[in-house]
């Protein structure tokens, strides 16, 4: 993620709070209005053609579900996999020629009442966006646990799937368990909900058009409070600017693809999307230049025209065009990456460096990860991934057109060991920044408390350049890292140059399996330790960040509360 200033707090909190202005206002409730009987109207329209359910959202995962996110960002538990059970198993269950669906080859068109039928732990159906697989195969394979399958059971399961999952490539995870496509009676239409993404074939069959045209998932802001853009050009350029009408970080908010001669510009802006997407109208060199003006919230992109012609517009517009929706509504898009280097930082964690397509721009904010796509024996595996700067504290301005990943390998891991076999050169599959960013809870902070363990240290070491160069307010940052061994801390040296220069800055290293001559911190996160590590002086704003293993981050973040902070205080990193 790289480095993003302290305006895109005001950013982000400046959004906020006009959105919850504007939601009283008249203008909103007669936009909304407009817009649900717009759609109600569209509905009718689509009422004799719909051939797919999908079941209006539902509370998932439940209340006392190993899944649910707590309050403070407190990541979703996995459930331990029985021996044999790992995804690596599961690739190679598919493969073994096994009847997983129970229909001997055959695929079939289900049925509201069918599916219904089919909501038990060996006999389990689910529907994702139409297409219906069955899911009894897999239960133990499942890194979430049975409970939350089977609350899919026997229905659709799109939106309980989107709220968790919706970065997972299930059609290529699932598609030996197909069983077929999804049709109800025209009656079901009302009932119907939209899909949030785009269809794709799966096993030669194509799933059923979305029910309705897709709506907004939230009110979208007044249109003129909407990003907008416009366009100029010389004989040799031509330039898009992008006024987003908001406070922009100086480090940038936009990602930039040129492939070929369609040019696809996202900004993100907080929690929210700005798309501009064209098929170009003439051919442009490959390299691509951005400009962002933080001050007017302004960025410009510009191209170099092949010839020197005079152009009428900038390009047929592609799908999402001018749009601006929820981050979390925008489907991911990646890009292939080439390996240029790799250093090694322990003895089982590497340091990779990707460069980004020439006509790639892309800067990840502090606090979002990408995901890392690529084909292993037939079958896609994502994964997220914290990037991190070159160095612990980078001198200068990070260079956009690199993408640096910490990554610790498993030996007996599925995508670890395919990542580090890798040669110099060899391409992957990276998306565009996801998830939620963290920073507006920095705002005014005196005071940073980090707790890392293991790889859990990766989002916090651009957490810790931003604090230290960037936020003037933070007048003590303290890291307590906890590792097995001494030869497992991540960039050892780096942290205690930092701690010798900045005194503003104080690390404390935790070991559970110290050697008889080790001076610092022994054994395990708990109450005492932290009683004289999270101090709260008079007049200050604190601010306590925790990432690790699942297990290590609900103790921590629970120890945490024990010690007097609230929920706003407390910042669980998602892993």
């Amino acid at each position: 993620m790289i480095r993003e200033e302290e305006e895109d707090d005001d950013e982000e909190e400046e959004e906020e709070d006009y959105e919850d202005e504007k939601r009283g206002t008249l203008s909103f409730v007669l936009s909304f209005i407009s817009n649900t009987m717009s759609g109600f109207l569209r509905s009718l329209v689509c009422f004799r053609r719909a051939e797919m359910l999908n079941v209006p959202p539902q509370s998932f995962p439940s209340m006392s579900s190993q899944q649910r996110v707590a309050p403070s960002g407190q990541p979703r538990n996995k459930v331990a996999l029985k021996p044999g059970h790992s995804l690596m198993d599961w690739i190679r269950l598919t493969k073994s020629g096994r009847d997983l669906t129970g229909l001997k080859g055959r695929l079939i068109e289900v049925t509201e009442e069918e599916l219904k039928k089919h909501n038990t732990r060996n006999d389990c159906w689910t529907c994702i966006r139409g297409m219906v697989y069955n899911v009894s195969a897999y239960m133990d394979f499942h890194p979430g646990g049975e409970e939350e399958l089977m609350r899919a059971a026997g229905m659709d399961g799109t939106d309980l799937f989107d709220q968790v999952h919706r970065w997972v490539n299930y059609e290529s995870m699932l598609k030996e368990c197909l069983v077929g496509k999804m049709v109800v009676k025209a009656s079901m239409v009302l009932k119907a909900q939209p899909t949030k993404k785009e269809h794709t074939h799966v096993n030669g069959i194509t799933p059923p058009p979305p029910l309705l045209p897709e709506p907004a998932k939230v009110p979208l802001p007044a249109k003129d409070h909407r990003p907008r853009y416009d366009w100029f050009q010389t004989d040799e350029t031509v330039t898009i600017v992008v006024y987003t009408k908001r406070k922009i970080p100086n480090s940038g908010c936009s990602v930039v693809d040129l492939q070929g001669n369609i040019l696809r510009i996202e900004i993100l802006l907080g929690s929210w999307s700005y798309l501009l997407h064209w098929s170009l109208s003439h051919e442009v060199e490959e390299i691509v230049a951005t400009k962002t003006v933080s001050s007017v919230g302004k960025i410009q992109v510009c191209l170099r025209k092949v010839v020197h012609a005079k152009w009428t517009q900038v390009g047929q517009p592609l799908e999402s065009h001018d749009s601006f929706i929820r981050s979390k509504d925008r489907g991911l898009f990646y890009r292939d990456c080439v390996l240029v280097s790799k250093k090694e930082v322990t003895h089982d964690t590497q340091l990779f460096c990707f460069r980004l397509p020439p006509g790639t721009h892309m800067h990840v904010p502090v606090g979002r990860h990408v995901y890392l796509k690529a084909s292993i024996q037939g079958s896609d595996v994502v994964k997220p991934y914290t990037p991190v700067d070159e160095v612990l504290m980078p001198q200068k301005k990070t260079v956009s057109s690199d993408i640096y990943l910490m990554v610790k390998v498993y030996p007996d891991g599925l995508f670890t060991p395919h990542l580090d076999s890798l040669d110099i050169g060899a391409s992957l599959s990276i998306s565009s920044p996801d998830g939620p960013s963290t920073l507006r809870s920095l705002r005014d902070v005196t005071h940073l408390y980090l707790l890392a363990a293991g790889t859990g240290f990766t989002p916090m070491a651009r957490l810790l350049r931003l604090a230290l160069q960037d936020l003037s307010s933070v007048r003590k940052t303290k890291l307590m890292f906890f590792n097995r061994q001494e030869r497992d801390i991540l960039w050892h040296s780096e942290l205690e140059q930092l701690c010798a220069e900045e005194e503003r800055f104080q690390v404390e290293y935790v070991l559970s399996e110290p050697p008889g001559s080790w001076m610092g911190r022994r054994g395990q996160v708990e109450a005492t330790m932290l009683q004289g590590f999270l101090d709260r002086p008079e007049d200050s704003k604190c601010l306590v960040c925790v990432c690790g293993p699942t297990g290590f981050t609900e103790l921590a973040v629970q120890l945490v509360r024990q010690q007097g902070f609230s929920e706003e205080e407390i910042h669980a990193f998602q892993g």
